[in-house]
């Protein structure tokens, strides 16, 4: 399956997390960038996108997340889409003969506004 550059429309970030060394750091969890590359983003349709936990609706906006094929990508980092950091849900899965990637991300964010 070739991915056609004309979908690859918007700018997102992978970022790895840090592992956090010393005493006093635990829990302290940084970022490091990873790469910036074009993609496909296309939010999926909202059913089932919300859900009470512990007491409060929390919002998650999973999308479908395409690129060009990188070897680098994996499940455990994060990506930054404009003002949305999602995590990695699912995938990557390879598309094609290493022609792309397709992963499902997902961000969360309290119904009702900020804090």
């Amino acid at each position: 399956m070739a991915i056609q550059a004309g979908s690859l429309n918007r700018r997102i970030a992978f970022e790895r997390k840090l592992r956090p060394t010393g005493r006093g750091n635990a829990g302290k969890e940084t970022w490091e960038p990873v790469a910036t590359v074009w993609a496909e983003v296309m939010d999926m349709l909202p059913s089932r996108g919300e859900r009470l936990s512990d007491g409060m609706t929390m919002t998650n906006r999973p999308a479908r997340v395409r690129l060009r094929y990188r070897g680098d990508i994996t499940s455990d980092m994060r990506i930054i889409y404009g003002t949305r950091t999602m995590q990695i849900i699912a995938g990557p899965a390879e598309l094609g003969r290493r022609e792309g990637l397709e992963l499902i991300a997902e961000g969360y964010s309290t119904a009702g506004g900020g804090a």
